[in-house]
């Protein structure tokens, strides 16, 4: 075989182990649209048990799962009515939206690609940047972005949410107090822990056993993917990734360098770098790297 062909039966290879990393994620999601979301009691294989990723002072229920799912499909926690978080974050692409970047309220567009929202639970810092230490902060952050949801600032969104029929009574019900912004991120943030994406071929060929689970092109890539290839130097673990933030001179051919994690922590050596999103259901989550390419 000649040596371009052995490069391309090396993609193909890879492709081939990369295009299975999918599970359930959209399947389970448009379930919670049509029903009350329950709390987890079943992990799908490949997944470790998000019951020890969720945190003290915000604890799994049904009402508050169903609440934040109520929010998050609610396009009225914008300012003018027009985007909602599943706007950017479609169950039917696996909570991202398909786009290099987003488009929020009056069709402005923002700087990066919206993010893969599934097996959030199992996440640290989120957003590319890592901005947001834990998933109530990333869920309240949109809101006070001026491209995104646009209001000025969580005040004004949350004096429109309590003008909003049912949410004050749904609120009292949940935290037994009036709406403030910090149940607002508690409430998403639990809807967003029931977003999960395992049972996937790899998965069933890797830790179920079974041996037919995978075709022998995506065994190949596999074998690349673990060894030579070297892909799981960042995308590693039952979820793909390593939670950390590296620079792959992305975006450095442009007059326009997004400095990523650096404006959070101004450090130089985190100057281009961002955080390895996960592999699972990167069949349905293109386009790809932070700036959607």
């Amino acid at each position: 075989m000649k040596q371009p062909e052995i490069r391309r039966a090396t993609v193909g290879a890879i492709m081939a182990i990369v295009a299975v990393i999918a599970g359930t994620a959209a399947d389970e999601s448009r379930a919670g649209q049509s029903t009350p979301p329950k709390t987890q009691k079943t992990v799908p294989l490949g997944l470790e048990d998000p019951a020890a990723y969720i945190p003290t002072d915000d604890p799994q229920t049904a009402q508050n799962i169903e609440l934040g799912r109520l929010l998050f499909f609610d396009k009225r926690l914008s300012k003018n009515n027009t985007i909602a978080c599943a706007s950017c974050h479609l169950p039917s692409m696996a909570f991202t939206d398909g786009q290099p970047v987003s488009t929020g309220i009056n069709k402005l567009k923002g700087g990066r690609s919206a993010p893969a929202a599934i097996n959030r639970v199992y996440s640290k810092a989120q957003f590319w940047d890592g901005r947001a230490e834990t998933l109530e902060d990333q869920s309240i952050g949109p809101f006070v972005n001026p491209v995104e949801h646009g209001f000025i600032n969580h005040d004004e969104m949350v004096a429109k949410t309590r003008k909003i029929a049912g949410y004050r009574a749904l609120f009292q019900e949940v935290f037994g107090r009036e709406i403030v912004i910090a149940d607002v991120g508690k409430a998403i943030a639990s809807f967003q822990r029931t977003i999960l994406s395992g049972n996937s071929a790899a998965d069933r060929f890797d830790v179920g056993g079974d041996e037919k689970a995978l075709s022998e092109s995506a065994q190949r890539g596999l074998e690349l993917f673990r060894g030579k290839a070297r892909c799981t130097r960042c995308h590693s673990g039952f979820n793909f990734t390593d939670e950390k933030f590296h620079n792959l001179g992305i975006g450095w051919d442009t007059n326009t360098v997004d400095l990523g994690r650096y404006m959070v922590t101004k450090n130089p050596e985190d100057i281009g770098a961002f955080k390895t999103p996960t592999l699972r259901e990167i069949a349905r989550t293109a386009p790809y790297m932070h700036d959607g390419r």
